[in-house]
């Protein structure tokens, strides 16, 4: 008993190729005449040769057909000399025949020229389709007995332009397949990089926050024990809720918003030794753009502790914007201008027409982040 679990892909192929190897072979009852035809030569050796010989063709005719769909279907090109060597070989296989099917050999052009539109580049593939076209006219003018065979080019051009359309579908839904498969790898990568920036903004915040605590601690364990055990419980905290961080943007669960990002900032700045004018209240933004400004104010605080060495820290937030500035080196020839960090804040950005703007506040010193929503956009104020 199959497993509910077990995968239905190969049943589909499998169905797939069946329905392939189908649409090839139904024409094949136009080679009833032909066939007929050598079943009742009164000669042994005729009969056995036209018989011999429709049954070949039409057997390899379905093989070539089944061949190049599955390379098709695999986005492989055709290659063009074997296609040609195939072509003969249909081409040789008829002409074979002519002792026991006579001239009702020519309804194998028919199926020459519908493979060679096929698989054949589209000069060449019209090249073969004329000449088989013109074929029963010619040979009932030159061979005695052979008469000449209209339907027959009727036949050819039918089928030929059956095959086009055929093909021209078969080409369109290999295209549409590919298109699919890059849309997928697409998304799948815009997943991983997505991740790869969470991960990132996450844990360079946490690891810096924590590294700052603990090195506070570390100073404090001499002088003053009960608050190094302070601080040594926040680097437990910390650890903890960046973990939790981690795994649930692993899980596509965690959010960012600016409410809880202010408050992580004053914990920060305050472990860092960095006085904080942090506003008290936050206005009410939509989720998209409080999500974008907490991601802002978590950067910015970042840089601040870890690259500023600046002693005071602002954050100011209203409807459609929040910056964050400081009082240190400021952004010139210093990592925070276009690291990952800042790279990550102006791809969310862009995706709701924000705009992120890196520079040294009015005054001239120190480092501002300004994150600007669309309505408001404009010069940074100091």
């Amino acid at each position: 008993m199959t497993s509910p679990n077990a995968p239905a892909r190969p049943v589909n192929r499998r169905h797939w190729r069946f329905t392939g190897w189908l649409l090839a072979a139904v024409w094949l009852f136009f080679l009833n005449i032909p066939f007929l035809t050598a079943l009742h030569q009164p000669e042994l050796w005729r009969r056995l040769l036209g018989l011999g010989s429709v049954i070949a063709f039409g057997v390899t005719y379905v093989l070539v057909f089944e061949w190049s769909r599955a390379r098709r279907q695999r986005h492989l090109p055709t290659p063009v000399g074997r296609a040609r060597s195939l072509i003969a070989l249909l081409l040789a296989l008829g002409l074979v025949g002519i002792p026991g099917t006579g001239g009702d050999w020519l309804t194998t052009l028919v199926f020459v020229a519908a493979a060679a539109v096929f698989l054949l580049p589209p000069v060449e593939s019209l090249v073969v389709v004329v000449l088989a076209a013109a074929t029963p006219p010619v040979t009932s003018h030159l061979v005695p007995g052979w008469e000449s065979e209209s339907t027959v080019v009727f036949a050819v051009l039918l089928a030929s332009f059956a095959m086009f359309g055929v093909s021209r579908l078969a080409q369109r839904n290999g295209e549409l397949q590919a298109a699919q498969q890059e849309i997928h790898r697409l998304a799948v990568a815009e997943e991983r990089a997505r991740t790869a920036r969470d991960l990132h903004d996450i844990l360079g915040h946490s690891l810096t926050v924590v590294a700052v605590k603990a090195e506070l601690a570390g100073r404090l364990l001499e002088l003053d024990p009960a608050r190094a055990a302070t601080e040594i419980a926040d680097v437990e905290r910390l650890a903890r809720e960046a973990l939790a961080d981690v795994r649930g943007t692993v899980g596509a669960y965690r959010g960012v918003d600016l409410a809880s990002e202010l408050a992580g900032a004053r914990s920060a700045l305050a472990a860092a030794g960095v006085a904080a004018e942090l506003p008290e209240t936050v206005p009410a933004l939509p989720a998209d753009l409080d999500e974008l400004f907490g991601w802002a104010v978590r950067e910015g605080v970042t840089n601040v502790v870890r690259h500023s060495g600046a002693r005071r820290c602002v954050i100011g937030v209203e409807p459609a914007a929040v910056e964050v500035r400081d009082d240190g080196r400021g952004p010139a020839g210093e990592g925070p201008t276009t690291g990952h960090g800042l790279v990550g804040l102006r791809e969310r950005a862009d995706r709701l027409d924000a705009t992120v703007t890196v520079a040294r506040p009015s005054g001239g010193a120190g480092f501002l982040l300004r994150v600007t929503a669309p309505e408001t956009n404009g010069r940074v104020r100091g």
